[in-house]
């Protein structure tokens, strides 16, 4: 028992071990959610220390610039999508011999700047589609021991090297065929296997950093460059120190191959090996040779040279060139014998202030001169165009853009004779103004004006223009007539509406960004008969309903004028609560976008709704109510203060009168002929009875006899029927046409329900037959007491009538009667 207890313990515990490992070598993953709408996932700069969890619907994935020093079989499991990774700037020193197995349609992989100290050919076996490959910078020795690249039979760029390669064998490129673009950083590089990296040929182009072996190893500098070589394959060599004759010898290796382009960028060069440079390259076809970044430690004295045979150079580019002591170095006169031939110089960033026009005789081949971002002004611009006289007869683009010219009338004067330019680029200068007329040469086709000062513009301006750009000024409108122009450049400007476009009847592209546009309509476009494209996003744009129902057209495609420049680039600025929304995605209601229709539609419905409710009004005669009601709040409220002015005086209400008769005018004939006598004057005992007494006389209050003159009706009727016990109603069709009536009726009502004092019901008298149904339905009240109240009918019979007085009386009767 005890053994099996402790062989249970045993396994327990060697469980739990595995599981710990298990976690320790599988550590939770962090998740990325930086994937854009395109699936381009942008995971730079995250902190990650391990591959992140991303979508495996991806298509590029950039991880640079993190902390991941591992890379296991399952990191990338699932992303057969995936076109380019990126694990540049990381510190992977492990990659798993599987990790990318699984990247069955990956292109481009960038493993560079981290802590690869070997490669590994298993890395690349299932990369069958990829095209680019970087390796730059890793710790790794040596390159070509196995065919670490034998699988990648499409690649077409490949970029290995760094401070620690020491070594190049000869497997280094076996199995890639199809190569075209080759980088290798060797600046430490001390062993070479001739023929290492002649297996591909030939090459597109060859970037090489030997910055060590041309000044320590020259004969391992003349094999690498010797295998590389060929007449059409460009040479750039990187990051060289060319101090003395020795040093440049290893560029007879590709001079004996003929080689026909060759850059150099980041090079320090001495006065003795420029010129050991020329004579290594005399009578060699080179066509274009290039300085990138050049320091010149010397005076320029390379006069030397001069016999060199430098005919075959079709183009000279020089940029971002340092004379460590520009007041030692010679003057370009003594260096004109390498203008002589080349059709195409550009001397960029290189604090050039003039060319002698002695010089620029030399350039009778000139088609190409690209001064830009030098020291030109407009006197010594004079000197190098030698003052217009006509010298660079075949010059067809002239760029002295980033100077600092200040007169365009000088310019053009100078440009004038050039009868074959055709582009003319004199962006960033400081021209802030034009004069009223200039001359051009009848050849120039393109003019680019663009980030100067102007502030306007004039019929300076060539009619034979195709292409102006006037970008980046301080322009606000621009009526100059231009009947060939095709492209229009305005972006930048403070336009506030499009130029008119009668002025360019030929024009197919316009460009108006990053102005102070508000909107534009169809019939802008319209005025422009042959405009195709338009750029006119990143402006401040209001956004009615006009604006927004077009442009959302034009970016579906449905207008005849292509936004070229992308919905994103359409935001609205106005009103408030749509700024920053894309007008492409702006919905606008209806109030918004048919404001006089929708106005006039709800003055119309409100119009009709008011006719409907006068009507509704009027058929339940609500004004008469209305009109009702105020008449007897003001009246009850003068019969409140009239009995507290009895009450505060001691007395008490005293009845006037037996009953108040409410009755139509037209109904006072019998009133005045019947009632009135019949009640209020005396009368006899009746002769069957001996013991009763004769009647006493009932006092009637009549309006016209008993109404107070000059006091408000309302109040008469009021008091009337406070100061009488009972009310009487002689009802006819008369009186339920009579708004008095009704009045008076109404106020027996409140009175009768009055809280302070309740009033005894109201006699009916039917003069006529009149049933309920037949009183309109606006008399609730008189409906309402002929179904709760019995009421007297007027016989028509004489015989009749008697006991009709008898019945009234006895209804008027007071309790000193009873």
């Amino acid at each position: 028992m005890g053994q099996q207890m402790i062989l249970l313990f045993t396994l327990l515990f060697l469980l739990f071990l595995s599981l710990c490992e298990g976690q320790s070598s599988n550590p939770e993953r962090p998740s990325c959610q930086s994937c854009d709408r395109h699936l381009s996932c942008d995971c730079t700069r995250g902190g990650f220390t391990h591959v992140p969890i991303v979508t495996d619907r991806a298509l590029t994935l950039d991880l640079s610039f993190n902390n991941i020093t591992t890379v296991t079989d399952d990191d990338l499991t699932g992303h057969v999508r995936l076109r380019a990774l990126s694990l540049h700037g990381n510190r992977v020193a492990v990659i798993h011999p599987a990790a990318f197995d699984s990247l069955w349609s990956l292109e481009e992989l960038d493993l560079s700047n981290n802590q690869l100290t070997s490669l590994n050919p298993e890395w690349f076996e299932e990369l069958g589609a990829l095209l680019r490959l970087n390796l730059l910078h890793n710790p790794y020795r040596c390159v070509g021991s196995t065919p670490e690249f034998q699988g990648l039979v499409r690649l077409r760029r490949l970029a290995f090297g760094g401070p620690a390669l020491e070594e190049i064998k000869m497997a280094a490129l076996s199995g890639v065929t199809e190569l075209e673009t080759l980088t290798v950083h060797a600046n430490n590089l001390s062993r070479y296997e001739s023929g290492a990296l002649a297996d591909v040929w030939p090459l597109g182009r060859v970037t090489l950093s030997l910055h060590g072996p041309f000044l320590t190893n020259v004969a391992l500098a003349s094999a690498v460059l010797g295998d590389v070589s060929y007449p059409e394959t460009p040479i750039v060599l990187e990051d060289l120190h060319l101090i003395g004759n020795g040093s440049v010898h290893p560029l007879r290796a590709a001079a004996r191959r003929r080689v026909r382009y060759m850059t150099f960028q980041n090079l320090s060069v001495s006065d003795e090996a420029i010129v050991g440079v020329l004579e290594i390259l005399d009578g060699v076809p080179v066509t274009l040779f290039s300085l990138d970044g050049v320091t010149l430690t010397g005076e320029g004295r390379w006069e030397k040279a001069s016999w060199a045979d430098t005919s075959s150079m079709d183009e000279f580019f020089a940029r971002n060139v340092v004379v460590l002591d520009v007041f030692k170095f010679v003057s370009f006169l003594q260096l004109k014998f390498l203008l002589q031939y080349p059709r195409k110089v550009s001397v960029i960033n290189s604090r050039i202030f003039v060319i002698p026009c002695a010089s620029t005789c030399l350039m009778s081949n000139l088609q190409y001169l690209d001064l830009t971002d030098n020291l030109l002004t407009d006197m010594t611009l004079v000197e190098t165009l030698c003052d217009g006289n006509g010298t660079l007869k075949e010059l067809r683009v002239l760029n002295i853009s980033g100077n600092a010219l200040k007169c365009l009338s000088t310019l053009s004067r100078l440009v004038v004779t050039l009868h074959k330019l055709t582009h003319l680029d004199i962006s960033r200068t400081r021209y802030s103004s034009m004069p009223r007329t200039c001359s051009w040469p009848s050849t120039l086709r393109y003019l680019n004006i663009s980030g100067a000062k102007l502030t306007t513009t004039t019929p300076c301006l060539p009619t034979t223009l195709e292409v102006l750009d006037l970008s980046n000024n301080d322009l606000q409108d621009f009526t100059v007539a231009l009947p060939v122009l095709r492209e229009l450049h305005l972006s930048g400007n403070k336009f506030l509406t499009l130029p008119p476009g009668g002025w360019f009847p030929n024009l197919q592209t316009l460009t108006v960004q990053s102005n102070t546009l508000n909107m534009f309509h169809r019939s802008d476009l319209q005025s422009y008969p042959r405009l195709q494209n338009l750029q006119a996003g990143q402006n401040k744009f209001v956004c009615t309903c006009d604006f927004v129902a077009f442009l959302q057209s034009s970016i579906k495609g449905d207008e005849d004028v292509r936004l070229t420049d992308g919905a994103e680039s359409y935001v609205c600025d106005s009103p408030f609560y749509l700024q920053g929304e894309p007008v492409g995605q702006v919905y606008l209601s209806i109030v918004m976008c048919h404001r006089v229709l929708f106005v006039s539609l709800s003055c119309g419905v409100a119009l009709f709704v008011g006719i409907l409710v006068c009507v509704l009004l009027w058929r339940l005669h609500a004004l008469w109510y209305l009109r009702m009601m105020w008449a007897w709040l003001r009246a009850k409220h003068s019969s409140r203060r009239r009995r507290r002015l009895r009450d505060g005086a001691g007395s008490e209400a005293l009845l006037s009168f037996d009953a108040f008769v409410s009755y139509s005018e037209k109904d006072a004939g019998w009133v005045e002929t019947f009632l009135v006598p019949e009640l209020e004057e005396p009368r006899e005992a009746d002769e069957d009875s001996e013991n009763r007494r004769a009647p006493r006389p009932l006092t009637l209050c009549l309006h016209k006899r008993d109404f107070l003159p000059g006091h408000w009706i309302m109040d008469n009727i009021m008091s009337a029927i406070e100061r009488s016990r009972r009310t009487v109603f002689i009802l006819s069709q008369n009186f339920v046409q009579s708004d008095w009536c009704r009045y008076e009726l109404d106020f027996s009502h409140f009175w009768l329900f009055d809280e302070d004092i309740r009033g005894e019901p109201a006699i009916l008298i039917l003069l006529e037959p009149l049933s309920k149904d037949n009183v309109p339905k606006r008399f609730c009240k008189l409906r309402k007491l002929m179904s709760s109240t019995t009421y007297l009918e007027w016989p028509q019979e004489e015989e009749r009538r008697g006991e009709f007085w008898r019945t009234l009386r006895n209804a008027l009767k007071g309790e000193e009667d009873e």
